[in-house]
């Protein structure tokens, strides 16, 4: 299976509709590819906070359309990151997105962790609820965005569900880019799943990102990491190693916790 991740760079002097463009311009390029994966956020940039209810979109508008057509042109699944849903409620939501490579809507995953410690994402959007899997022909997809990264036990209910590739579309600073690397290994490892983690290039509202999308493999190693600008980073996987190293290093078998209730003490 081959992976291309788009690493897109945010530049507030280039404007929504231009970048969108560019975007679906830059996706139709994958045509090789199987999977096409863009960040979180990329119309607005995501510590662009004051943007989100002025380019707030309901969730079949501009950029699912633009983003339906450019993977039905490719001929690929694309994971178009996320974009800030507007929803009939009035009730903001960071919303990814994926279509199938005849450009239908195959999922839709509102963010389940807010960042922001009671300001900005936090405050302003909605938390979404539901965990997301998608089954492709060659893996089955886990739905993340950025901040969830931080939050294992999401993963492990991924995993239950059946992931074996979770997918992270993310708009982190470059600040905590030490904690990106870390932390997308550390998911892998625990998993014994591949880990696809598409962040952004550029400075949104004054915060740089750290860019570095990474592709990590069930064991931990880096198979692809990209630099600091915008980067289109293809790496090819082999889906079968998902199965090979669970089966190999059985540890997944040996959960205990998590797995029932907890006893209570008398």
């Amino acid at each position: 299976m081959r992976a291309s991740l788009i690493q897109i760079a945010v530049d507030e002097d280039e404007t929504v509709d231009s970048r969108r463009l560019r975007v679906a311009a830059l996706v139709r390029e994958q045509s090789g590819a199987d999977l096409v994966v863009l960040p979180e956020l990329w119309t607005t940039g995501a510590f662009a906070f004051e943007e989100f209810g002025r380019a707030a979109e309901p969730l079949e508008g501009p950029t699912y359309e633009a983003m339906a057509k450019a993977a039905s042109d490719a001929g690929v699944w694309l994971h178009a990151g996320s974009l800030p849903e507007r929803d009939p409620d009035g009730t903001l939501y960071n919303t990814s997105l994926l279509f199938s490579p005849s450009g239908e809507e195959a999922a839709a995953y509102r963010k389940i962790h807010r960042f922001g410690f009671d300001k900005g994402e936090a405050v302003l959007m909605g938390a979404g609820r539901d965990l997301v899997t998608v089954r492709l022909p060659e893996t089955t997809l886990g739905l993340a965005t950025c901040y969830d990264l931080r939050f294992p036990e999401l993963f492990r209910g991924l995993v239950d569900a059946g992931a074996e590739t979770l997918v992270i579309p993310a708009g982190w600073p470059e600040r905590r880019r030490a904690h990106w690397t870390l932390l997308a290994r550390a998911r892998a490892v625990e998993n014994q799943a591949f880990v696809l983690a598409c962040g952004t290039a550029g400075t949104h509202a004054g915060v740089p990102q750290a860019g570095h999308s990474i592709v990590v493999d069930p064991w931990g190693e880096v198979l692809a990491e990209a630099g600091p600008g915008e980067e289109v980073l293809t790496v090819d996987l082999d889906p079968a190693r998902v199965g090979a190293t669970r089966e190999q290093f059985p540890a997944l078998k040996d959960r205990v916790l998590g797995l029932e209730p907890p006893r209570r003490l008398p």
